[in-house]
């Protein structure tokens, strides 16, 4: 039956339900005898329970403590027996025959002497409550204690029992107002969810899941322990302070185990935390999972596995990772085994269990409890089983009624001298009270809030406008109770205040690591606490797994080295990746960086990728291979083109010289000469002046150039064009002033264009960080577009009329005709220009410049080649041919 069906059912009809399986029978014989022994004696002057003991009271309080361990769950098919006919006459024998069926399936499992001690603390403090004189004045507390066996239908069946007044007799005892317990999870969402519409309190000791914490579905649970949002919370905290970010999970299959990594993975999102995988262990087929999951821990990378699971099952499970040989794990273990003395006694796990990390509950003494222990004597309570149990695996005797028939045939009678004092079993270490501890507050909680409904002291005076009706300890209800333990606050005995927020007490953890003792054994050593929200380690003070000392490293993939960046690997979680090197420009430097970042533009990356550094600067320089070879080409163009002038001013009475205005010709070599020396303009580093300069110069020196050549075409064709009949006057018309005249229109026009264009927006240094990475390119940016390309297509304009011209011009009658030199210089020029565009576009940096100098020579030493050599070769080499008939082709 499910959880939410139970809660639906009232008392009556679930007991109904109890007896209905009840009367089918029983198949155990043991049972069978029992029952027949107790429902024909009925001896109602016990007061004990088989599976618990009980004391009366005025008012009872119940607890459920899971003494033995369950395993399996039992089968509960009977065979009818007309015996028991008579003691099915009764509700509480009805629900006895059930505490008697867990009790004997119980006893056949195994015994928890820690379990024991947390049963006396409820027996210590209803005592030590009793003998208040301050507390509870007048009315004497009661308990009823009950086995669970750590399986939910045993213990939602002894609550029925207790709350209904059942006991091992057909008689019946006081009904529970509150119950304490259970200390799984799973046993009290079924308990609080069936005992809520009654209205039935219950205040568990060990029951951490989130879920309990919701208060709609949970109002009448309470807890002396905190949830465990707070405990996952605090591992998902140290998994990221010590950089684990691959963590694998083993956990207990139901709510305690499920809901602990539930809240793990919502406080590791965004952290760079994974789980690595996550397995349950289900106390049905504990061997089929233990098995599983240890496999899986044997094959994964994780090196931290965080166990929520109960202490004897993490003992099955840490003794088959030492059957696998898997010893270098870390384990961060919850409160629930963190300080668990049944573990760290075994010593088989002392290799693979040193180093745990542990959240363990907060520890506290209690004044009187341990002479308490040691005085306990089984022959004032000779149907406590608990004890009886204890004192017999203690002392290795048996009572005279002893707990099991194989016990009285096979162990020597106890001789009744034997005493707890000197004994160091679990049940006497009164060191670390943890579970004691919350056991003891539970008990002082339901007092104080008994206490508060008697006295009729509301417990908040703002809720409260009339003063309750008091009641007494006879006709209080468990309602009543339930409302006064929710408001509940008072000082313990240490001094601290005890209070619940959404059924809760405030969360506060120490922390713990187990270590090696000087005997070799375990011991855990506490290194650091939790309060609130608050992590305090003391990292120094931690013992790591393994000889080396050293804290694990756990991670799907090792963090990226600087200079790299992660790229996350599909279908893989977060945490398994791919370390792809940062682009150019691009650095990473600290390790495990999830992006690369662009260096600022006047730096660039190293070649480590982890540093940025300032750019290189780059341009057309002096020093430099391709600057030296350039500037040499343009010192030498200028030094023949003064040659050539020299030459020509020796040799300028000849006829050769003074062809076609030698004026013109000395104008075009200094021209030229000015063409190669604008070039070394262009080399070295830009500066204000030196981009203003650059392309003017160029632009009015090639102007000049080009001028002289297309006046010296146009005397061409005038003088031939003289020759004939009426055209005398052209020549006379276009004499030397106007050939000057010509030149300087010419070349003024290109200097009002770079006036405009210096003026309006001229050329400036600028730095090009998007060229080259690694370097910053130094150069001189047009300013204006157009006013460089006006530069450009006037020179190309006049160059363009100047070669037509001389093309027409070519096939004059003459041994030296002039227009000849012209056009092929021309076609040289143009060809130079036309190729110039393209290259100056597409290169980069520095080599633009070296385009633009490289063609201003080419064309220049074109020019210089094509119309000044041939002469110069008839000047110095055939001095014969110097003559004006020669000239003029009649020789």
């Amino acid at each position: 039956m499910s959880v939410q069906v139970l809660s639906l059912l009232p008392l009556s009809v679930l007991v109904l339900l109890l007896c209905a399986v009840c009367g089918a029978g029983m198949g155990f014989s043991v049972v069978e005898e029992t029952l027949q022994e107790k429902c024909v004696n009925l001896d109602t002057s016990q007061n004990l329970d088989g599976d618990g003991f009980y004391q009366d009271g005025d008012v009872i309080i119940g607890a459920l403590i899971n003494v033995h361990n369950l395993a399996a769950t039992p089968d509960l098919s009977f065979t009818g027996k007309a015996e028991l006919a008579p003691c099915l006459d009764t509700w509480s024998l009805c629900i006895d025959v059930f505490g008697r069926i867990i009790f004997y399936l119980c006893i056949l499992k195994s015994f928890q002497e820690n379990s024991v001690q947390w049963a006396q603390a409820i027996v210590f403090a209803v005592e030590e409550i009793n003998r208040s004189p301050s507390l509870l004045p007048g009315v004497q507390l009661g308990y009823h204690v009950m086995d669970s066996c750590s399986r939910y239908p045993h213990s939602l069946m002894a609550a029925m029992s207790m709350i209904s007044g059942g006991n091992k007799t057909c008689g019946t005892t006081r009904p529970a107002k509150v119950l304490i317990g259970d200390s799984s999870s799973t046993q009290s969402i079924l308990l609080s969810r069936t005992l809520r519409p009654l209205q039935i309190a219950v205040v568990s000791y060990l029951a951490s899941c989130p879920c309990l914490s919701d208060r709609q579905k949970y109002p009448n649970f309470f807890r002396t322990v905190p949830s465990d949002a707070y405990q996952a919370r605090t591992m998902a905290q140290m998994a990221k302070r010590f950089g684990w970010t691959w963590v694998g999970a083993v956990v207990a299959d139901n709510d305690y185990g499920r809901g602990a990594v539930q809240v793990f993975e919502e406080e590791i999102k965004g952290t760079g935390i994974c789980l690595a995988f996550y397995h349950t262990l289900y106390r049905e087929q504990l061997a089929k999972d233990v098995a599983r999951a240890a496999a899986t821990v044997q094959a994964s990378s994780a090196r931290v596995i965080l166990v929520f699971s109960w202490y004897m099952d993490v003992e099955v499970f840490l003794l088959e990772l030492i059957r696998r040989n898997v010893t270098d794990r870390l384990f961060l273990a919850s409160e629930i085994w963190s300080t668990s003395t049944y573990v760290l006694a075994n010593p088989q796990l002392y290799t693979i269990a040193k180093g745990t990390l542990g959240v363990a509950l907060r520890s506290a003494p209690i004044p009187g409890f341990d002479a308490h222990l040691r005085q306990l004597h089984p022959a004032p309570y000779p149907d406590n089983e608990f004890l009886r149990t204890l004192w017999e695996n203690t002392f290795g005797c048996r009572l005279m009624k002893s707990s099991s028939k194989a016990i009285q045939k096979a162990l020597p009678l106890c001789s009744g001298r034997e005493s707890l004092e000197g004994v160091h079993s679990q049940f006497t270490d009164t060191s670390q009270l943890t579970v004691t501890y919350n056991i003891y507050l539970a008990v002082y909680a339901a007092a104080h809030a008994l206490h508060a409904l008697l006295e009729c002291t509301p417990q908040n005076n703002s809720d409260s406008q009339i003063k309750p009706k008091c009641s007494s300890p006879d006709n209080i209800t468990p309602a009543q109770l339930l409302q006064y333990i929710g408001q509940v606050h008072f000082t313990t005995q240490l001094g601290e205040e005890f209070y619940f927020q959404d059924g809760s007490i405030p969360p506060v953890y120490n922390l713990v690591n187990w270590q090696r003792a000087p005997d070799g054994s375990l011991q855990y050593v506490s290194i650091g606490r939790v309060d609130g929200n608050q992590l305090i380690v003391n990292e120094s003070a931690i013992s790591w797994p393994g000889d080396s000392g050293k804290m694990p490293v756990s991670m799907c993939t090792s963090e990226c080295p600087p200079g790299t960046c992660k790229a996350i690997k599909k279908g893989l979680p977060v945490c398994c990746f791919d370390c792809l090197p940062c682009t150019e420009g691009e650095i990473s430097n600290s390790t495990g960086s999830i992006k690369c970042y662009r260096c600022p533009p006047e730096f660039w990356s190293n070649s480590f990728r982890n540093e940025c550094v300032p750019r290189e600067t780059e341009f057309l320089s002096f020093r430099e291979t391709m600057g030296i070879t350039l500037v040499s080409v343009a010192i030498s163009g200028a030094v023949i083109t003064a040659t050539v002038a020299l030459i020509f001013l020796y040799h300028k009475s000849t006829p050769v010289v003074k062809a076609n205005n030698s004026e013109l010709s000395f104008l075009l070599l200094l021209s030229l000469k000015l063409c190669f020396l604008c070039s070394l303009v262009f080399v070295g580093q830009p500066s204000l002046w030196s981009c203003r300069i650059q392309q003017a110069a160029f632009g009015i020196s090639f102007v000049l150039c080009i001028s002289c050549i297309l006046v010296k075409t146009i005397v061409v064709l005038f003088a031939f064009h003289s020759t004939r009949p009426g055209s005398s006057a052209l020549i006379r018309w276009f004499g030397p002033g106007q050939q000057r005249g010509s030149v300087l229109v010419f070349t003024s026009v290109q200097v009002v264009i770079c006036a405009i264009w210096l003026s309006v927006s001229p050329p400036s240094p600028h730095r090009n960080f998007g060229i080259q990475g690694s370097k910053v390119i130094l150069e001189c940016t047009v300013g204006s577009v157009v006013g460089f390309a006006c530069v450009l297509g006037y020179i190309g304009f006049l160059a363009a009329v100047c070669f037509l011209l001389a093309f027409f011009a070519r096939k004059l009658p003459d041994n030296f005709n002039e227009a000849k030199l012209i056009t092929f210089s021309m076609l040289i020029f143009c060809a130079v220009w036309t190729a110039f565009v393209p290259a100056y576009v597409s290169s980069p940096g520095k080599y633009s410049i070296a385009v633009e100098i490289f063609a201003i020579l080419a064309s220049s030493f074109g020019l210089l080649f094509c119309i000044f050599i041939p002469k110069c070769y008839i000047i110095l080499l055939k001095p014969e041919n110097n003559t004006k008939r020669f000239l003029m082709g009649k020789a």
